[in-house]
């Protein structure tokens, strides 16, 4: 076998997606693995570069932490937030969250909304496939914890069913 036949071919479209992911996601490494083929997609992030993130969600005790912390002028610091009493659905996997199919489409659920077991509540997408997240039990949506096209993290809480 000649040295050209051993050398990994790159699916530069695959990598620009990952390089994308990253970005859109905040994320500093990715990676995929195909059989024998593995890519991995790596940034560094200086101090400088570290985004900077604004919370439009209904607050939380770790928002009001993030908050603070992004300028906060003398004073004192945001009261916690009291813990949501109720359900809370927490995101499954690192993605985006969208609260309704399609832009302009009616939300899937809002805050007041009964909702049975089953019932898609939001969706999260995560390499280009979207995860629809359902409600593990009836009940009334208390609270939603994000906001439509907003990164989530792996656990992260999404929404409050009582």
């Amino acid at each position: 076998m000649s040295d050209e036949q051993k050398q990994m071919r790159i699916d530069g479209a695959l990598v620009r997606e990952l390089a994308e992911l990253l970005s859109a996601n905040e994320l500093s490494e990715i990676e995929v693995e195909d059989g024998d083929r593995k890519i991995r997609v790596r940034r560094e992030l200086t101090v400088a570069a570290a985004p900077v993130q604004h919370i439009v969600a209904a607050p939380t005790a770790a928002q009001n932490v993030v908050q603070a912390s992004a300028g906060a002028s003398g004073g004192e610091a945001p009261a916690a937030a009291p813990e949501p009493s109720g359900e809370i659905v927490r995101s499954p996997m690192v993605g985006t969250c969208y609260l309704a199919a399609e832009p302009g489409a009616k939300p899937f659920s809002v805050v007041g909304d009964t909702v049975k077991e089953g019932d898609t509540l939001l969706i999260v997408e995560a390499m280009k496939v979207m995860n629809p997240i359902t409600a593990p039990r009836g009940g009334r949506i208390a609270q939603l914890m994000v906001s439509n096209a907003q990164p989530v993290e792996f656990d992260q809480p999404l929404v409050v069913i009582e």
